[in-house]
């Protein structure tokens, strides 16, 4: 492979407006025309897939497609408050690496957070209802889109500071290993918070200790809205783990099935005691960095551009149909099936009570910690 190399163009920025970032998310065609640099390295895995996974797969990408579309609504209708980070073109990421995962295993991110839930298995209803504040939602209305949890599924947050989660997710795989089960821990961050400090004190302790944790940076290129190239000196954020003896990969997080193959590796990479690995998944989010970012860092004509050359949904509905694993009316009756349950969850949502005025002194101090989590 040739030696990669950081070069900034010179037309990096025009009065702090990025322009010209590379859209293909090729791993052996290194672009650096401007906003960022893609990935440099993949899995030698070949991805497969039966026509039942790869059903999965769409069906769970666009469950959080819809999901997010519609809190976008709601957002704007002004039934969510506070802030909203939509998923919206990153869905590959969490869905390959659910896929990847086993019973037990744990998982805990940021404040982009609704697909990562809806991907894990809760329930629609619950995580629409916490968004809007009601007492049905998972944190009973209190913690809105960035802190909810279910110990059920195993998620851990939904944190609203950036990176750190990072180290609260070296502590799950920490108490994984205490215990002596097999276990590993998902855990998320991004772009810009993989320069924050405590995500290499957290490599440093994770190392050491061997820990069950695959450190996930969902590099989406832009952080909260400055461009990688910009902000960050090094290519690929994965190859930092070298400093502290963890391996790791960069990844097309605009390919499920190449997402799947890469969480099957880190996966068996961690259930046989080698100790933690890091997933540098290269995607793409096409919204703002939340619902108040107009996100005038970027044209809209490169964000239609990826919409229509790399949109991971498509990807998987292009393979069904030329795979002749599903029909147009299939897919059409996933899609209506997905939309009657987004909006079920909205109306759901809109019915619920909001918490009573005595929620507010509730969930502050546990009685009694867990002893066999």
């Amino acid at each position: 492979m040739p030696e990669a190399r950081c070069t900034r163009p010179a037309n990096h920025a025009r009065n702090g407006v990025a322009i010209g970032i590379p859209i293909a998310l090729t791993v052996n065609d290194m672009s650096q025309q401007g906003g960022a640099t893609m990935a440099t390295r993949k899995s030698t895995t070949k991805p497969k897939a039966s026509a039942d996974e790869l059903k999965r797969y769409y069906r769970d990408m666009l469950l959080i497609r819809r999901f997010e579309e519609k809190a976008g609504q709601l957002y704007g209708m002004g039934l969510i408050g506070g802030f909203c980070h939509l998923y919206i073109g990153q869905e590959a990421v969490v869905v390959g690496l659910e896929a990847a995962a086993e019973e037990g295993d744990k998982r805990i991110t940021t404040y982009r957070d609704h697909g990562h839930m809806l991907a894990c298995g809760m329930d629609p209803r619950g995580v629409m209802a916490e968004l809007t504040g009601r007492a049905s939602g998972y944190s009973k209305g209190k913690g809105g889109s960035m802190h909810m949890f279910s110990t059920d599924k195993q998620f851990y947050g939904g944190h609203g500071i950036v990176g750190a989660n990072v180290p609260l997710g070296a502590g799950l795989a920490f108490a994984d290993k205490y215990l002596g089960n097999d276990r590993v821990t998902f855990t998320y961050f991004g772009d810009g918070a993989a320069n924050q400090g405590q995500v290499y004190e957290t490599f440093n302790m994770a190392a050491l200790w061997e820990l069950p944790v695959i450190f996930v940076i969902e590099n989406n290129q832009y952080a909260m809205g400055t461009s990688q190239q910009r902000s960050t000196s090094s290519l690929d954020i994965y190859a930092r783990g070298g400093a502290f003896g963890i391996p790791g990969e960069a990844v097309d997080g605009m390919d499920v099935l190449a997402v799947k193959a890469a969480g099957d590796k880190a996966m068996k990479h961690c259930r046989a005691g080698n100790g933690p690995y890091i997933l540098e998944i290269k995607t793409y989010r096409y919204r703002g960095h939340s619902m108040s970012d107009p996100a005038k860092y970027r044209t809209r004509e490169e964000v239609q551009k990826m919409r229509e050359e790399k949109d991971a949904i498509e990807h998987v509905r292009e393979l069904l149909l030329s795979g002749e694993h599903a029909s147009e009316e299939d897919l059409k009756a996933i899609d209506k099936e997905i939309k009657d349950t987004v909006n079920g969850a909205a109306e759901f949502a809109k019915e619920s009570p909001e918490p009573a005025v005595e929620e507010l002194w509730t969930d502050i101090i546990t009685d009694a910690a867990p002893q066999n989590a």
